[in-house]
């Protein structure tokens, strides 16, 4: 048996499979409806009809924890407002609560104890986009990020430079490690080492912390909508990886790996280890494969087939499957929506007509249930 065929036989994928699908991709880049299609069509690249204009579903979609900030965002749709202004006020929520420890004020640290985010946006109708990463002190990244869009000719400012900005547009600098955070934060340094000087059982007694803070957490959020005239916009906020080595950035503020949005196609949006997302500009991908004729939530497990393919041997199970989590969120012109996550059972956020609720995520492996005793 080859390399390759071992490869495939234990990440349960086809590396011939991909290797295919990536020439049908180059190929439908070429000869996909979207490049002959006169402006302003009504027929999108997956070759099905698109509703009239002033009669697309209304819809925003989201990580799970973004229940409130769909509903945000669909009422602000309803109301005619630009749907990336829609989205970050839907994101802003969650970036003020304390209680959500994946992004804003209340995110967890870094391993000195600092919280620093990222965030990125994409306006579909005018295929503008901006991000910011590891900005400290400054509680809204999200509203940054779209002032780097509008405001400058530039994508993606980092750090010093990140926070220097937005205080000149008269964001506040402010501390964002809540008591909460700063617990769990502590109860991580107490776990490092047996050798080091750190002694005793730091968050032990608290039930809250022990629940919350059982490994490595890992959050984002993301959040997309499309208002009746089918623009499309999306937006990502996080704090990151907790504990991270300061200065880490993952695939949150990367445009095409976090995030990535045509107007005339749909967007993807993800959440979850962010190297495997950037390795593989999954958000962009999935919107390729979409333009080339695959619904949302199919383009979204072709994308995670390719991340386990291309998983490194120390990231996997004994099966060898890869052993973190990975989530995407589609959206797609004609109204298709999707949540898929690499290990279910997951699920995603949304608000449309039928109101706003949790959707079940489809799932490239699931967990089984342990056994009884």
């Amino acid at each position: 048996m080859s390399n390759e065929q071992q490869h495939s036989k234990r990440t349960g994928t086809d590396r011939r499979g991909f290797l295919t699908g990536g020439a049908a991709l180059a190929a439908g880049a070429l000869f996909s409806p979207a490049n002959n299609q006169a402006q302003g069509s009504t027929q999108p690249a997956q070759g099905r009809p698109v509703p009239n204009q002033g009669e697309f579903p209304v819809k925003a979609i989201s990580s799970a924890n973004g229940r409130e900030a769909t509903r945000i965002a669909y009422e602000l749709l309803t109301k005619g407002k630009d749907t990336l202004d829609a989205c970050v006020a839907g994101v802003t929520v969650v970036e003020n609560d304390p209680n959500d420890t994946s992004v804003g004020y209340g995110g967890l640290p870094n391993e000195e104890g600092v919280v620093e985010l990222d965030s990125a946006v994409m306006h579909g109708p005018s295929h503008s986009c901006g991000g910011v990463a590891s900005i400290r002190n400054i509680k809204n990244p999200a509203q940054v990020a779209r002032l780097v869009m509008k405001t400058t000719d530039h994508v993606l400012l980092v750090g010093e430079g990140a926070k220097r900005f937005a205080i000149a547009n008269g964001f506040k600098e402010e501390n964002l490690l809540t008591e909460r955070a700063r617990k769990a934060w502590l109860r991580w340094k107490h776990s490092l080492s047996r050798s080091d000087d750190w002694v005793g059982e730091m968050g032990a007694e608290d039930p809250d912390i022990t629940a919350a803070f059982n490994g490595r957490p890992t959050g984002t959020i993301h959040c997309a909508g499309i208002n009746s005239s089918g623009d499309i916009s999306c937006c990502t906020t996080t704090s990151g990886l907790a504990w991270k080595i300061p200065g880490r950035v993952g695939d949150s503020p990367i445009i095409g790996a976090g995030l990535f949005c045509d107007n005339d196609i749909g967007s993807c949006g993800s959440t979850g280890r962010g190297e495997a997302n950037l390795k593989n500009l999954c958000s962009f991908a999935a919107v390729e494969l979409m333009r080339n004729g695959m619904s949302p939530e199919e383009a979204g497990l072709e994308v995670l087939k390719r991340v386990a393919d291309n998983t490194p041997d120390r990231l996997r199970d004994s099966n060898g499957r890869p052993n973190f989590g990975l989530n995407f969120y589609l959206l797609s012109k004609d109204g298709r929506h999707a949540g898929v996550t690499m290990w279910g059972p997951g699920r995603f956020a949304i608000t449309d007509k039928d109101g706003t609720r949790h959707e079940r995520s489809a799932a490239l492996y699931e967990r089984r249930a342990a056994p009884r005793r």
